[in-house]
C-alpha cells in the first residue's frame, strides 16, 4: 500500500463514518423530539456532507411516493464514497 493511497482511505473511512452520522441525526430529528445538541450536530454533518451530495441530488432527484421522499443522492454518494474507499487501500 502506499501512503497516499492510505491516508486517502482513511479520509474517506472518515466521511463515510460523517455520512452515517448525517443519517442517523436526521433520523433523530424526525422521530423525537430532539434536544438542542441534536440540532447543532445535525447542522454541522449537513454542512460537511451538502457540498458532495448536492451536486449529486441536482442529477438524482429525490423520489416521491406518497408524503415519502427517498433521496437517491444521498445513497449514491454513500455507495461511491465506499467503492472509492476500497480502492484507495488498494493502491
Amino acid at each position: 500500500m502506499s501512503l497516499i493511497g492510505t491516508l486517502l482511505g482513511y479520509a474517506l473511512t472518515a466521511f463515510v463514518l460523517l455520512l452515517i452520522a448525517r443519517l442517523v441525526l436526521d433520523w433523530a430529528g424526525v422521530l423525537a423530539n430532539s434536544p438542542r445538541w441534536v440540532s447543532r450536530a445535525r447542522a454541522l454533518t449537513h454542512a460537511w456532507t451538502e457540498p458532495v451530495i448536492s451536486p449529486v441530488r441536482r442529477v438524482l432527484r429525490p423520489v416521491r411516493a406518497g408524503g415519502l421522499s427517498i433521496d437517491l443522492a444521498f445513497t449514491a454518494v454513500f455507495v461511491v464514497v465506499l467503492i472509492l474507499r476500497s480502492i484507495a487501500f488498494s493502491l
